[in-house]
């Protein structure tokens, strides 16, 4: 049995943009035959055509984000992230960590494999623009890379289902930029208070000012608020990836926050 991790560009969303190509440019051509005025003809050809256009230039660029982010494919971006996000959480025995938007249970399985005497706990609101992704997948994948530490539940990134202090450690990957929200420090904020004192956190995002605000300034709050170390890691130098990757993937201003409290 092998863990099924999915793709971060469903295939099903690829699909749906190069049947829609296909659909126009069926049309294009179909007008461009039909027996009607040329100033019709023309409008209805233009209009046709320069939906086929966009929806075929989308479908590539949906394709080549599916072949870097496929864990079988040779560029595994999502691999490397994983591993790298979970490289910074380090808690003692005994200990739980959180996982917030898990997805398929990607980084929750790599947390509790490098820290196979806590527990981890992912959650995720498994929403319907990612149906292939639920509980079950997480649990089977699980299974499939023999981790038993690790439990799965629904829940809201937005309003957390724990006290506060209560997890040695809190992750996430990509999650918060989904959420619209106009205070993603806010939701940040959430997902801190459930770490004990003493606690790590790594959390991964498109960080940018335009989703976030002014993360600088955020982390001279988190060490005003007694926070012993806090971190903001620029990964698009190399780090997970390269500016141009992260610039055509629509990934500019990803960065790791991470640290102590």
């Amino acid at each position: 049995m092998k863990a099924d991790y999915k793709n971060w560009m469903p295939k099903g969303m690829v699909a749906g943009f190069a049947c829609a190509a296909t659909v126009f440019l069926i049309l294009t051509i179909v007008f461009a035959a039909l027996p009607i005025s040329a100033n019709v003809k023309t409008v209805t050809v233009v209009i046709s055509g320069v939906a086929t256009i966009f929806f075929l230039i989308v479908t590539v660029w949906m394709f080549l984000m599916y072949r870097a982010f496929s864990y079988d494919g040779k560029r595994k971006m999502s691999r490397q992230i994983i591993d790298g996000v979970a490289s910074y959480v380090n808690i003692p025995d005994g200990g739980k960590g959180l996982d917030i938007g898990c997805g398929s249970g990607a980084l929750t399985i790599a947390c509790a494999k490098r820290n196979p005497n806590a527990t981890f706990t992912g959650i995720d609101r498994w929403g319907k623009e990612y149906a292939s992704f639920n509980k079950a997948l997480c649990e089977n994948n699980s299974k499939a890379e023999g981790v038993s530490n690790t439990t799965f539940m629904q829940g809201d990134a937005v309003k957390l289902p724990f006290e506060d202090e209560t997890f040695d450690a809190v992750t996430s990957n990509y999650v918060y930029h989904n959420i619209p929200s106009r205070g993603r420090q806010a939701i940040l904020l959430e997902t801190l208070r459930t770490l004990k004192k003493g606690g790590c956190f790594a959390i991964h995002d498109i960080m940018s000012n335009m989703k976030y605000g002014n993360m600088q300034e955020f982390v001279h709050k988190l060490k005003d608020m007694g926070y012993e170390e806090v971190h903001l890691i620029d990964t698009t130098k190399g780090k997970f990836m390269t500016g141009f990757e992260a610039a055509w993937m629509g990934l500019s201003g990803s960065a790791l926050l991470v640290g102590r409290k």
